[in-house]
């Protein structure tokens, strides 16, 4: 049986419509079973499509499912930020004055307004640290990196599982043109310095065709992961903006923010569509 719900499309990082990452967000999910939630997703073929639920857990405003193209996600940083905007946007208020509070498949993630934006707490990794030789070797031949082009390897996983590479300035991350059938199920970030004075003090790139994504364009879980890696590290302030997406003609920034509650990150989200799908 069919059944009509309500659909949202957003620009997510971004306050310009189609300069950042598109997020699909179905307002009202209640009742799908997860093979349809799958199947909205392959069908719009996103980088992500999100299904707002109630929660199950008391502490938590409301629940989403992410959904990839190839499979769901325990996280991702542009679908939290566009499905609470359009949590929002409905007319929902949360528990808590100023903070959101999402229940997804890692847990607890809070979201908080910062004037014009949203800005999510960067969950927990799952895994960190440096990569075996193994790993290293398969995802530095995958990028056509050399290693005298790179400066570190590190996990940096937060549900996708990211790997990232931390390589000498941003015209290497731009250059890159990855063999993406060699870079197999691994989700690969790779992050470069912009020579001082830039708008942006970093330029990352995504590539995680094993969820079904050749490049994503503006990544707030990947982003999330590395500046838990390059604070934590010394290879960044405490404060920094990200430009991603450069490489697909977007021009996304990611706003990386150390304070005493953690790490947040955080984008505009701008809405693009908005009517009715039929399930």
């Amino acid at each position: 049986m069919t059944s009509v719900r309500g659909f949202v499309q957003v620009d997510v990082f971004t306050s310009v419509p189609l300069a950042g990452n598109p997020l699909a967000v179905v307002v009202d999910a209640e009742g799908l079973t997860e093979e349809r939630m799958a199947g909205l997703a392959r069908w719009l073929n996103l980088s992500e499509t999100t299904f707002l639920l109630p929660p199950t857990d008391p502490r938590a405003d409301y629940r989403v499912r992410i959904f990839t193209p190839g499979g769901e996600l325990p996280f991702a940083g542009h679908p939290t930020l566009g499905s609470c905007h359009v949590w929002l946007a409905t007319g929902a208020v949360p528990r808590e004055d100023g903070v959101v509070v999402q229940q997804c498949g890692v847990g607890l993630v809070r979201v908080r307004r910062e004037g014009t934006l949203l800005a999510f707490g960067a969950p927990s990794l799952i895994r960190a640290g440096a990569v075996d030789t193994g790993v290293r070797t398969r995802v530095l031949e995958a990028l056509g990196l050399a290693e005298t082009q790179v400066r570190e390897v590190s996990w940096t996983d937060n549900g996708p599982g990211w790997v990232s590479v931390l390589v000498r300035d941003a015209r290497s991350v731009l250059d890159l043109r990855p063999d993406l059938a060699a870079m197999g199920d691994l989700a690969v970030g790779v992050v470069g310095p912009h020579p001082g004075g830039s708008e942006c003090r970093f330029e990352v790139r995504a590539f995680a065709p094993g969820h079904g994504i050749a490049e994503d364009p503006v990544t707030g879980s990947l982003n999330a992961g590395l500046a838990q890696w390059l604070i934590g590290s010394g290879h960044a302030p405490d404060s920094y903006v990200v430009s991603q997406g450069t490489a697909l003609g977007r021009s996304g920034r990611v706003h990386v923010t150390r304070d005493d509650d953690g790490i947040w990150i955080g984008g505009a989200v701008t809405p693009v569509v908005q009517g009715s799908v039929t399930l």
